[in-house]
């Protein structure tokens, strides 16, 4: 299996064995229940449909509710497909955290945090126009110049402005399993991962 789907729980920090303190973010992963097994027959690809969290059922449709009991399951909140070979998959099986192992690297997929309506210096780290002398007493965070007046005569696409920050997918690769606790189905990987607390995140090898 590719993947598992997972919610971001917090960050905290492990001592390495020769005492170093590596920052770790700790996410919940699974037991996630495969939903579905697309084939190339029927689906025209091969994939597997893995479903996480609980949800009631009173909140889910008629055609969610058919769709999971085919897989025997109650109504997922978080629906996620993985590209792979479908031979040894099944309708109803179960995915643990223990698909890692310690001293692996993976990449973590998220939704960031949403930042709203932002100016040029938060979004692309402009610094400004510069002092307040001359006159310019409400210029320090303005983006300055967007282009020539007699040409172009526009502003070129793609120009650095303001504008909604965050809240996009963001895939950050290469992140060490640090730990893996099936117990608990926890598992701790080094660095951050987007996404606020408790948020859903896509754990792929």
């Amino acid at each position: 299996m590719p993947g598992i789907i997972g919610r971001k729980i917090g960050m905290t920090s492990l001592f390495t064995p020769d005492g170093k303190s590596v920052a770790a973010t700790l996410i919940q992963a699974g037991p996630c229940v495969v939903t579905q097994v697309k084939t190339v027959e029927v689906d025209g690809y091969k994939a597997v449909q893995v479903g996480y969290g609980d949800k009631k059922e009173k909140l889910a449709n008629k055609a969610e509710i058919g769709h999971f009991k085919k897989a025997n399951a109650t109504p997922k909140v978080k629906v996620v497909e993985f590209k792979t070979e479908v031979e040894g998959f099944n309708l109803g099986d179960t995915i643990n955290v223990d698909l890692f192992e310690e001293g692996e690297f993976l990449d973590v997929i998220g939704t960031s945090k949403g930042k709203g309506f932002q100016g040029v210096v938060k979004r692309y780290n402009f610094s400004g126009v510069g002092g307040q002398t001359h006159g310019q007493h409400n210029r320090a965070r303005h983006p300055g110049s967007i282009g020539a007046c007699s040409w172009p005569s526009r502003v070129f696409k793609g120009m650095r402005m303001a504008g909604r920050m965050g809240n996009d997918r963001v895939k950050v690769q290469n992140l060490r399993v640090l730990r893996v606790l099936t117990d608990k189905n926890l598992i701790l990987v080094s660095g951050s991962v987007p996404g606020a607390k408790n948020s859903f995140v896509v754990l792929e090898k």
